[in-house]
C-alpha cells in the first residue's frame, strides 16, 4: 500500500511464498518511488563444478535444517558425505520442503533451477544466500552464481538495435549516401 518493493525470504516460509507475492501484487499502490510492484525473492544458491559436489556442500544447510526441526540449533555444521541415515523420512520430507526454494548444483543445473524460480514467481530480483561451511567453496559458489545471474540477465535483456539501420548486430553503421 506504500508503493515499495517487497522482499520475501522463502527459506523461512516457503509454503507462503506464492501467496505472499500474490497478496503484495494485488494490493500494490503506485507511488513516487515505484510505478509497478517490484518483487525480490530470497533463494538458497549452492553451486559447484558438479551437481554431486554442490549436493555435498548442501549438507551443511540440510544439517542446520535438521537441527531446527529437532529444536537443537547450532552453528553451521561441516559438510558430510551424505544425509542418508542422519534423519528420519519425516524429517527429510520437512527439510526438503523448507529448502525447496533452492538452486543447488552445477552451473547448468543452477541456471535451470533459478530460471524455474523466476518463471514461477515472476520475481524482479533474487537475493542469493549460501549456507556453505567451507569459505573457499562459498566464494566459488557465489562466483558461479554471479556467472549464471549474468547469463540470465543477458538472455532477458531486450536486444540492442542500431539507431541508423535497425540491425540487431552491433556494428559501425555507415549511412549510405546518394
Amino acid at each position: 500500500m506504500l508503493g515499495l518493493s517487497f522482499a520475501f525470504a522463502s527459506r523461512f516460509a516457503p509454503d507462503y511464498l506464492l501467496a505472499a507475492l500474490e497478496l503484495y501484487r494485488r494490493n500494490f499502490k503506485p507511488s513516487a518511488r515505484l510505478a509497478r510492484p517490484h518483487v525480490i525473492v530470497g533463494v538458497n544458491v549452492i553451486a559447484a563444478e558438479t551437481d554431486e559436489a554442490a549436493e555435498r556442500l548442501f549438507t551443511s544447510l540440510q544439517q542446520m535444517s535438521l537441527g531446527i526441526i529437532r529444536g537443537s540449533r547450532t552453528e553451521l555444521p561441516p559438510l558430510v558425505a551424505s544425509m542418508n541415515g542422519r534423519w528420519s523420512a519425516m524429517e527429510e520430507a520437512h527439510g526438503q520442503r523448507m529448502t525447496r526454494c533452492s538452486a543447488v548444483g552445477s552451473h547448468a543445473t543452477v541456471r535451470q533451477k533459478l530460471e524455474a524460480i523466476l518463471e514461477k514467481t515472476a520475481a524482479d530480483e533474487i537475493i542469493a544466500t549460501a549456507q556453505i561451511y567451507d569459505h573457499s567453496a562459498r566464494l566459488r559458489s557465489f562466483e558461479i552464481a554471479a556467472e549464471v545471474f549474468q547469463e540470465i540477465k543477458d538472455s532477458r535483456a531486450p536486444a540492442a538495435r542500431c539507431p541508423d539501420c535497425g540491425s540487431l548486430v552491433a556494428h559501425a553503421c555507415e549511412p549510405t549516401r546518394d
